[in-house]
Parts: C-alpha cells; sequence; structure tokens
C-alpha cells in the first residue's frame, strides 16, 4: 500500500496498523498515480490546541475518507503520545469505515496489549475504568478486554513482589530433533549440526559462569530461571547436569530468592527418565511438555516425528519423576488441524490435569516451511472457532489466563494465552510479557533486557545469533554482561521506586 504524509511523521504508528489490518500488505512510499488500487493519505495539523487529523483511504479500489480531532495537553512528551494515538485512530477508523471490520485487539498493534491495563492500574484507575479504557479509547472486543483486564492485573501483582535489583534469567539451548514448519527461531535441528552441540555447551558454561559472578558483584537476586530454547532436552543428561550445576555453582547466594526454575522439556522424543531425573535433582519446579497438536495428521504436517502415543508416555513419566508444575502447548491454525481437531487435542491435554496450558495462535513468520511451502491451512474463521472454544473449556476446567501476548502475522489477529490453575503460573512467563524486571540471558541469540521500570526504561543487548558464532565470540557475551553491570552502577545510591510496567 502506498503511503503518504501531510504535517508529521507519524510513519512507525501508520506502517505498524497498516500491517496489523491489511494483512500481505507492506508500506510503499512512491507517488501516488492515477489508477493505483492500494493506498493512504494521513495529514494532520495543530489549531486552538486540538489536533486535526484525516485519512484518505483506498483497498481493492475503494476509497473512503475519515477526520478525527483530538485535544493537546500536558508536556512535549505528553503531546507526543496524544499526536500518535491521534494518527493511529484515524487511520483505523478509516479502515472500519471502509471495511466494516473490527479485528478482535481493536487498533492495538503491540506485542503486550494488557500493558496499557497494568499502567492503569498503577495510574490508581479502577479495573473497570481500565477495561473501559480498551474498549472506548483502543476499540479492543468486550471479550478481549476482559481478558486483558485479567493479565494486566495478574503482573499488576507480580510487580509488587519485586524490588529494584531482582531480575530473571533466561538460558537458552537452540537445539532441536527437527525443525518444525512454523517455526522461523534460529534452532538447528541435531541431525544437521550435532557437532556444535559440546562446543556450544562449554560457550554457554563458560557465558553463565561470567554472568553469575557479574551478578554476585552487582548485588542482584535472581528471582526466575527459564531454560527454553530450542529443545533444550535435546541436551544430553550430562551436558543438562552441567549446564544447570554451573549456573548453581556461578549464582551462588543471587539464588537465594529464587522461587521458580523452569525448563522446557518440550519436545516428547527428548524426554527420559534419566534426563527427568537430573532436573528433579536440580530442583526444577516446572517443565514443558508441548504437544502442539494430539492430531497424528497434523504432526507429520508440522514435521514432527514423535505420536501422540510418545505425547501420553513422556506426560506420564513427568508425573511419576514428581515435578510440581507441568505445562502443554498448543496451537490454534496448524497446518491440516480442524476446528473438531483441535477440540479434540485440548480435551485430551486437559484429560492429563497439566496445571497450566498455554493456548497459541498460529503467527506466520518468514522463513518457515508453512510460508515458503504454501501448507494448507485454517482460516482465520476456523482459528477464531478453536479460540472460541478453548476459553469456556479452559475455565470450566478451572483455568484462569495469567499472561498474554501477541505477535505480527498472527492468524485471525489473535493473540496467545498462558492458563493456569490456582497457584501454577509461571512468573517467569509474567516478568518478560509485561517487562516487570531486567532479563539476564544467556546463549545464542540471547535477548538481555536491562529495564528500570520506574523511570519506563528498557534498554537490549543481544548475543550472537547463530550457535557458531556464538562459540567463537565471547567477548560480545562478556561486553554485553558489562553493560548489565554498568547498568546497575547507575543505579546504585538511588532508588529506583517500585515496579511500574
Amino acid at each position: 500500500m502506498k503511503l503518504e504524509f501531510h504535517g508529521h511523521d507519524e510513519r512507525y504508528t501508520v506502517e505498524q496498523s497498516l500491517l496489523n489490518l491489511f494483512p500481505g500488505e507492506l508500506p510503499v512510499y512512491e507517488p501516488i498515480q492515477p489508477g493505483d488500487h492500494s493506498w493512504a493519505v494521513v495529514s494532520c495539523r495543530e489549531e486552538g490546541g486540538r489536533l486535526l487529523v484525516s485519512t484518505d483511504l483506498c483497498y481493492d479500489g475503494e476509497t473512503t475518507t475519515f477526520f478525527h480531532t483530538a485535544a493537546l495537553s500536558g508536556t512535549d512528551y505528553d503531546q507526543e503520545g496524544q499526536r500518535r494515538h491521534a494518527v493511529g485512530t484515524c487511520f483505523f477508523q478509516a479502515y472500519h469505515a471502509l471495511t466494516g471490520n473490527t479485528p478482535p485487539w481493536g487498533m492495538l498493534t503491540g506485542v503486550r496489549p494488557d500493558k496499557l491495563v497494568t499502567q492503569a492500574l498503577n495510574e490508581g484507575k479502577t479495573p473497570d475504568e481500565a477495561r473501559a479504557l480498551l474498549e472506548k479509547d483502543y476499540y479492543v472486543s468486550p471479550g478481549r478486554a476482559a481478558l486483558a483486564l485479567e493479565t494486566g492485573t495478574a503482573a499488576f501483582e507480580a510487580a509488587k513482589g519485586l524490588g529494584p535489583r531482582d531480575i530473571a534469567v533466561y538460558i537458552g539451548v537452540p537445539f532441536c530433533p527437527t525443525r518444525c514448519a512454523y517455526c522461523s527461531f534460529v534452532s538447528q535441528s541435531v541431525e544437521k549440526s550435532f557437532s556444535l552441540v559440546d562446543p556450544y555447551v562449554d560457550a554457554l558454561a563458560a557465558e553463565i559462569e561470567a554472568g553469575g559472578r557479574m551478578a554476585r558483584e552487582a548485588g542482584l537476586r535472581v528471582r526466575a530461571m527459564y531454560m527454553g530454547g530450542g529443545t533444550p532436552t535435546t541436551l544430553t543428561a550430562p551436558q543438562l547436569d552441567r549446564v544447570l550445576t554451573v549456573f548453581e555453582t556461578a549464582f551462588g547466594s543471587a539464588l537465594d530468592g529464587c522461587g521458580e526454575i523452569t525448563v522446557e522439556a518440550g519436545r516428547p522424543d527428548t524426554i527420559t527418565e534419566e534426563k527427568l531425573a537430573v532436573l528433579k535433582d536440580h530442583g526444577v519446579h516446572r517443565i514443558s511438555v508441548n504437544p502442539q497438536t494430539m492430531e497424528e495428521a497434523v504432526l507429520r504436517a508440522i514435521g514432527r516425528r514423535h505420536s501422540p502415543g510418545d505425547i501420553q508416555n513422556a506426560m506420564e513419566l513427568a508425573a511419576r519423576t514428581g515435578f510440581p508444575h507441568i505445562n502443554m502447548d498448543l496451537i490454534a491454525g496448524l497446518p491440516e488441524d480442524t476446528a473438531e481437531g483441535f477440540r479434540r487435542s485440548l480435551n485430551r491435554c486437559l484429560d492429563f490435569g497439566t496445571d497450566n496450558v498455554t493456548v497459541h495462535t498460529l503467527a506466520l513468520k518468514k522463513g518457515s516451511r508453512i510460508l515458503l511451502e504454501g501448507l494448507n491451512i485454517p482460516s482465520p474463521q476456523a482459528v477464531g472457532e478453536m479460540l472460541n472454544y478453548a476459553e469456556p473449556a479452559l475455565r470450566q476446567a478451572g483455568y484462569e489466563p495469567y499472561y498474554l501476548y501477541r505477535q505480527k502475522y498472527m492468524s485471525g489477529s489473535f493473540e496467545n494465552i498462558g492458563w493456569t490453575r490456582p497457584g501454577g503460573a509461571c512468573l517467569y512467563n509474567i516478568y518478560i510479557m509485561s517487562e516487570l524486571c531486567s532479563i539476564l540471558s544467556f546463549g545464542a541469540g540471547g535477548s538481555t533486557k536491562m529495564a528500570d521500570p520506574a523511570r519506563r526504561l528498557i534498554r537490549r543487548r543481544f548475543n550472537p545469533k547463530y550457535p557458531k558464532e556464538y562459540v567463537e565470540r565471547p567477548e560480545k557475551t562478556l561486553a554485553n554482561q558489562a553493560d548489565f553491570s554498568a547498568f546497575y552502577r547507575e543505579l546504585n545510591g538511588k532508588e529506583p521506586g517500585p515496579c511500574i510496567p
């Protein structure tokens, strides 16, 4: 879609709205010509303390014009946000006038739609006022606004338990038995990269050792650790033991307040009694067994080699080992799946009695085999049926939503939701999704976040993306840790204040 701006440069706002509202359309900055069938002209001017915004929109040859006004007040920073919101609102209203559609999340384009709720609660607004904000100012559907209120409230409560020097730790293992059709993560099939695993574990252990020493010297306290991937249980039992031992030894006293250690076991074809025993011996509180589907044909379509029976065997083994919490992941919208197939998968997961279920919506990511090979996927309407079944079924079984997030190119513009029975919430998921504290990341592709919630400040540092590059460039991870330490030295001597997401 060709885009033209007058009187402003809110390019990012309009681009994100375009990607959200018109899947498949990309921004093009070329002159609009007679006969063009996809374009938008967004204009903005200030007059008497008010913003006057207009959007001329053309799509598939149909055109409309919409006008929107908004008051300007407060500081320059406040007015910048008001201008951004007004431009986004006008573009959304023009879209709605032209198509008659209102996506479930309205005009929201960000990853964390419930963050507005948490902010409103921190500002002293009531839950009803926070929900009304989403519905009236952002056109979120009542059902999605209610979901956001629940998960945003969970973040609000979790923030109360965090101190200014509390952090979480992520350890990444970017290896899997095979590459799933929907995946675009930097994960390597072990079949193709077996020779990388041993040197990767060596490099990971060295990075964790240095990072733990840095955390202790900085006086930081780890509240939660999450080992993800990839599939961490692709590692052998001795390799898992080594990584967890180094973590415990390196962080030492910094783990005194750590009440949560999670490891993604993920693929049932990587789960063995020996590996689970290692995890249990190291005090792991939570594991994930992630079928994504319990349908044989869908498993084949996404490139998984295990069967529904393997999932059942893995769950029985995990239950016998005695982990306090077990999570299962499902994805709505996988190739060859149907609404009825998704219902069967969810019902089977509920039969296992796990206290956590995460329901993802398929995100069509560049580089995934789904897009490269044009695999057959359910329609957005079918995905909507899947999710409309999931919520009441989970609630009836005693689950509540406790975190949610969105991704680009999600089927039907829906969301991913973590559901838990009482007492089973994974704090790490809340911390990272609501950006409540710093996340110190280890491993290839790791994204470290340095957070000062009082100033709503986030700084990011990234590890080398690929395992080979990660192994060969330890100086990059050491530089990231030095920046992390410097961030907390910057906070020394002053009280950063309560955690405000």
